[in-house]
């Protein structure tokens, strides 16, 4: 309530929230004085200072918020969030597992149903309310206020896990300046009799060992902690204090390091992918990629997984893409920025793939080659005994193994196989097919820290190129890490008002101690765990409230106006339909196929087995389950309690409405001002009492009379000044269609 030497009190006739640009909107069209004016809020001192009242906030606060630099450093920071790690490790294993080129047919129509239309309302609610997610939806809906905290926890939970990657890639890339890379070869026993392969080593591959054991030093399963790993502790501060260091003054550090991070990895993608062009196989990689398999698009779960990968791979439902756009002005173009972004995004899906592939299939023949290598001088040692010498094609020569190529060999297992058809399988002969090697799929860290690795090696100069691999991971995933802390920090600052150094350091250090969890033995485990249940489900729920929250709650037709104000045009009709319609069909049909597949499958996750050196697949101990249940329960906990503390008035949702003002229609009676009562200048200035730049006490509220509106500067309220959106006491009651 005003603490003001008047105060007014209405009769309960019914509940009205506005928008201040409503209220004013209401007041009397006649009244051209009136329509005329314009806000001043004079301080203590007398100094006044003009205010945009429809803009809802005042123009020391706009002053106030950093603004970015250039387009470009916008452009670049959006992109920089949106292509991550996913592009690289996520989007070719999904080509390589739902029909290679085919996949991109569901991609591109789900990019453009659902991926663009939801990134540009995030950045036009941003842009437009300029404030972090917690701020945007409290102006929405206070009863939804809660989105903007859900989005903060999964935001805080992806950070713990998503760092680790970050650490593993700064371990990898500091250990790849010698020569010969150290996952090159399996390591060596001596003892005093002989020399011999590590047996776990033997087993697997050299870089498969490396991985797991060097790096990880892993544990069998979950259960087994092991105590934390010295290397990736250490990687981890590193990390972490990037982070803080590119995140400490806002957008004025973060973006000027996004130059680089955003940059630099599309160097040296087109830097591989040269490169891959270049050596043996890598056109049948390439051919193996995009030739379609069109019968495996009528499959509705590749139809959800492309869904999935556009939902994640542009960042939506975090609060990055809100907290960046609310640094931009008003009248930026959102519409053109979430065009390009998206279609940056996928372009830089498909040439990540390209490189992917090209590398897998050189590493593909080469794989071919020892494969053929072996399995002929097992052919050589079989001849005479259980292979007849007839069966051997005459052009073929066994005498020298190496000498024999891959259609060679092919021909000579056809004729074994048409000649020993019963004995065939007890040869133990290998088919060598370069399609069996490269439909191997490879996801994740598999794809990066041991397929990726493995094909370097094989590389002429590879030292340099895995520095060069490892740099572009860490840029992928800082550039994605700046985006998700920005939608942890801005919320948080804009809510409460606190300094920006403070709580980076403050998070970061936090989130560096909780993330201890990830770099004990058993880490990696815990890695896949936040991954699979902390993100997924909770970020669908998110999206789908975001969608109905302003379609259906603020109201399509009155954003459609709010955009038209912003941009200077109209929006394309068709995101009317589909943020109405078709856009929150499909994410409750996603919504809904996630939530069956996670309860149908069993939580579980894929555990090294030391002993056999081959990775197996277990389920989580029942204190496991309980951990994945509470991810996704803490993380859309926020949504529901925030909506009964509204509801149940335990909250005024006054205080959590941005340029919002309730009010009650009805009759003025006078009421005699109250002490210790709060100035109502928030609320003039469209902001909550807890968001105003802390107005002085008793500061003179009026509306200044323009040149044609009856003499300059004069007062033309009884008590010197008018009311907005309601009159002020003294001045004598009014019919309530005046109001």
């Amino acid at each position: 309530m005003p603490k003001n030497s008047k105060a007014v009190k209405r009769e309960l006739d019914d509940d009205v929230t506005e928008s201040v640009k409503d209220l004013l909107s209401n007041e009397d069209a006649c009244d051209d004085s009136f329509k005329k004016s314009s806000l001043i809020v004079d301080n203590h001192d007398g100094e006044g200072k003009e205010c945009d009242v429809e803009e809802g906030g005042s123009d020391a606060e706009e002053e106030e918020r950093p603004a970015w630099n250039s387009k470009l450093q916008y452009i670049l920071a959006q992109v920089g969030f949106s292509v991550g790690l996913g592009n690289v490790w996520r989007f070719p294993y999904l080509c390589q597992k739902n029909g290679g080129g085919a996949y991109l047919v569901p991609y591109l129509i789900l990019l453009i149903l659902i991926g663009i239309p939801l990134f540009f309302l995030e950045l036009a609610v941003g842009q437009r309310i300029r404030r972090g997610s917690i701020g945007v939806w409290n102006y929405i809906s206070p009863r939804l206020g809660g989105i903007g905290f859900a989005s903060c926890m999964v935001c805080f939970f992806v950070a713990l896990y998503y760092n680790v990657i970050i650490g593993w890639s700064l371990f990898y890339f500091s250990q790849s300046f010698q020569q010969p890379l150290p996952w090159h070869e399996c390591p060596l026993i001596k003892n005093n009799t002989s020399t011999y392969v590590v047996p776990e080593c033997d087993k697997s591959s050299a870089t498969t060992y490396y991985w797991y054991r060097e790096a990880l030093n892993i544990s069998d399963s979950i259960s087994e902690g092991g105590g934390l790993n010295w290397k990736m502790t250490v990687c981890l501060l590193v990390a972490w204090s990037m982070v803080c260091l590119a995140m400490i003054k806002g957008i004025q550090s973060s973006g000027k390091v996004m130059y680089f991070s955003s940059l630099f990895p599309y160097v040296v993608l087109i830097c591989f992918l040269v490169r891959a062009l270049l050596l043996k196989g890598s056109v049948d990689g390439i051919r193996h990629m995009f030739t379609p398999k069109l019968e495996i698009m009528l499959e509705a779960k590749v139809w959800r997984e492309a869904a999935t990968q556009v939902f994640f791979a542009l960042g939506l439902g975090f609060g990055g893409v809100i907290a960046f756009s609310s640094y931009n002005k008003r009248d930026n173009n959102c519409h053109f920025d979430a065009v390009l972004v998206s279609f940056i995004n996928f372009f830089t899906s498909v040439l990540a793939t390209l490189v992917v592939f090209a590398v897998l299939g050189f590493k593909a023949n080469i794989m071919i080659d020892k494969c053929v290598a072996l399995n002929t001088n097992r052919i050589v040692t079989l001849l005479g005994a259980d292979i007849e010498r007839s069966l051997i094609p005459p052009h073929i020569n066994l005498t020298n193994v190496s000498l024999v190529s891959a259609e060679d060999y092919h021909q000579m297992i056809k004729a074994i196989r048409l000649g020993k058809e019963a004995q065939y399988d007890s040869l133990k002969l290998e088919s060598c097919s370069i399609e069996d090697e490269l439909n191997k799929a490879v996801q994740g860290t598999g794809l990066a820290f041991i397929a990726f690795t493995e094909a370097m090696t094989h590389f002429p100069a590879s030292p340099f190129w895995s520095v060069m691999f490892f740099l572009m991971l860490v840029n992928l995933g800082l550039g994605s890490m700046f985006g998700t802390i920005e939608g942890i920090l801005t919320p948080l600052i804009d809510t409460f008002k606190v300094r920006k150094e403070f709580l980076t350091v403050g998070c970061c250090a936090l989130a560096f101690f909780i993330g201890l969890l990830f770099v004990q033995r058993s880490g990696n485990y815990f890695v896949a765990m936040f991954d699979d249940y902390s993100a997924t489900l909770p970020l669908l729920i998110v999206v789908v409230l975001e969608n109905v929250a302003v379609a259906w709650v603020y109201g399509i037709d009155k954003f459609f106006e709010d955009l038209k104000d912003m941009l200077g045009f109209t929006p394309y009709r068709f995101y009317y339909y589909m943020w109405k319609y078709i856009t929150p069909t499909l994410l409750l049909v996603l919504l809904c196929a996630s939530f069956i597949q996670l309860s149908m499958t069993p939580p579980s996750y894929s555990a090294w087995i030391q002993e056999e050196a081959k990775e197996q697949t277990l389920h989580f101990p029942p204190w496991g389950i309980a951990v994945c249940i509470s991810l996704v329960v803490m993380a859309i906990l926020p949504v529901p309690v925030v909506f009964f503390l509204r509801y149940f008035n335990v909250i005024d949702d006054n205080t959590g409405g941005l340029s919002t003002v309730s009010y009650k229609k009805g009759r003025i009676i006078k009421e005699t001002a109250r002490p210790g009562e709060d100035d109502d200048t928030s609320l003039i200035q469209g902001k909550a009492p807890s968001e105003a730049p802390s107005p002085m006490p008793g500061n003179n509220i009026y509306r200044k009379q323009s040149a044609g509106g009856g003499g300059p500067e004069a007062d033309t309220a009884p008590n010197g000044r008018y009311g907005i959106g309601y009159l002020m006491a003294d001045m004598p009651d009014m019919p309530e269609s005046d109001l």
